[in-house]
């Protein structure tokens, strides 16, 4: 197989693996410090079990990594995705049509991410990923 040089495409997925992952990687952090207590009971109000509010850190830690490294790179997206999907549906669902008083939209954040984590699950992580054979790379 002839050596690809990296394109602009390839260097602009890295820099959004890097942003978008690194950035909800903070989220995931912040769990892990101080725990899901809170989240337990976010979760229990929607009459789900309390147990649930540990998938947060499959969305906000292990997915994140994943995808910055582009390893499971279309999985980590999509449970990066799905995981600002029941964020919002947990603790920002009467923010969907609310516009901030400096005219910014209440869920940018969480948009940002979610469409961040979509765009490089369709696309692929690029060239500058983590080199994986086997079940991983299919991922």
């Amino acid at each position: 197989m002839a050596h690809r040089t990296p394109t602009e495409r390839d260097v602009g997925l890295l820099l959004l693996r890097v942003t978008v992952g690194g950035l909800m990687l903070f989220h995931g952090v912040d769990k892990v410090m101080g725990g899901v207590a809170g989240l337990q009971g976010l979760v229990a109000q929607h009459g789900l079990p309390g147990a649930f509010a540990y998938g947060v850190y499959l969305g906000e830690v292990v997915a994140p990594v994943l995808f910055l490294l582009g390893i499971a790179t279309r999985s980590a997206a999509f449970l990066m995705a799905f995981t600002m999907v029941v964020a919002v549906w947990l603790a920002h669902p009467g923010d969907l049509f609310v516009v901030g008083s400096h005219g910014e939209y209440a869920l940018e954040l969480q948009v940002l991410y979610g469409v961040g984590a979509v765009v490089v699950g369709l696309l692929g992580p690029g060239r500058f990923a983590v080199p994986v054979k086997g079940a991983l790379q299919k991922l």
